[in-house]
């Protein structure tokens, strides 16, 4: 298997960003036995003490301190997990520091050998969905991209979407459509029923599967996935039928309620089917222990992937 910077093996001869983003997955998850994702969501109120003080002298030092705490949850999450999903508003909110401290932290993650996917959530016209996709997945000044996979938004329809697809064809890149997502007002819009009866959501993850069909790799998974929520079981079962080749990602689980027994459905596909991400719950673990927050996260992190890894039955 060929994997960036910092995975197990490389082949200098070969563009690994020519590789699809559903085949490094494959082989990450079987390689690691692992299907967790850890969410990087840095709330200043929440890090350390011993970072938390810094980060009130200004936005230059909050951003430092984010990067530090994200590097740190890294280092101690970076055994059990695939992936890191930082979650670039959080980041952005600290201004032109907190974009370098994205950077950073995006970077230290490839290095340390794990897949990045942006929490990004994008989606707008075409044009602006191709400035988002040159962003987010395409390949900078160094020849890698900020990350591996984003999250998007396909409620634009497929102009709005093709910017990304390419990114997808070109560079190896994988994006993740949000299907049914898992915050309450998503029932809103998201389980509307159009005139067959059928609710909204599906006939976007029907459009999700057309547009990930041309992009199945090797593995027998596409680079497009789904975003659907773990704290809806019944919608994660129906989303698998609907999805037979899409990679789902699961948000839910830990803080928001949801157990690895909620999903086990979604990885039928294969053990690379589906993904679990914890975010407060694995980096903030050291707010329930009196251990430090790197080994309270590590703990939580090894527990969780263990929970999920036996849910899934691969």
């Amino acid at each position: 298997m060929i994997s960036r910077a910092g995975g197990a093996s490389s082949l200098a001869s070969v563009s690994v960003q020519a590789v699809p983003f559903a085949d490094r997955l494959l082989e990450v998850v079987t390689r690691k036995r692992s299907q967790l994702v850890v969410g990087l969501d840095p709330l200043l109120d929440l890090l350390p003490m011993e970072l938390r003080g810094e980060s009130v002298l200004g936005r230059a030092a909050a951003a430092s301190s984010v990067a530090r705490f994200s590097k740190g949850i890294i280092d101690a999450v970076g055994p059990y997990v695939v992936a890191v999903k930082p979650q670039s508003a959080f980041f952005e909110a600290l201004g032109s520091d907190g974009v370098r401290a994205l950077e950073e932290v995006c970077a230290y993650a490839r290095a340390a050998g794990l897949l990045v996917l942006l929490d990004a959530k994008r989606g707008d016209i075409g044009s602006t969905s191709r400035a988002y996709a040159a962003a987010y997945l395409e390949p900078r000044d160094d020849g890698v991209p900020l990350a591996d996979a984003m999250t998007a938004s396909p409620y634009l329809g497929l102009d709005s979407v093709e910017p990304f697809l390419a990114a997808c064809r070109r560079e190896g890149a994988g994006v993740f459509f949000l299907v049914r997502t898992s915050n309450t007002g998503a029932a809103d819009v998201l389980d509307l029923a159009l005139s067959d009866g059928r609710p909204l959501w599906h006939h976007v993850a029907e459009l999700v599967r057309e547009w990930g069909e041309p992009l199945v790799g090797q593995g027998g998974m596409s680079s497009v996935g789904a975003v659907v929520g773990a704290t809806h079981p019944r919608a994660v079962s129906e989303a698998r039928r609907l999805l037979p080749q899409t990679p789902i990602l699961l948000p839910g689980v830990g803080a928001q309620g949801a157990t690895p027994a909620d999903v086990a459905r979604a990885f039928t596909a294969g053990p690379a089917s589906a993904l679990v991400t914890a975010s407060r719950s694995v980096i903030y673990a050291y707010r329930e222990t009196e251990t430090d927050w790197r080994a309270a996260a590590a703990a939580e992190a090894q527990r969780l992937a263990g929970e999920v890894w036996a849910a899934a039955g691969w």
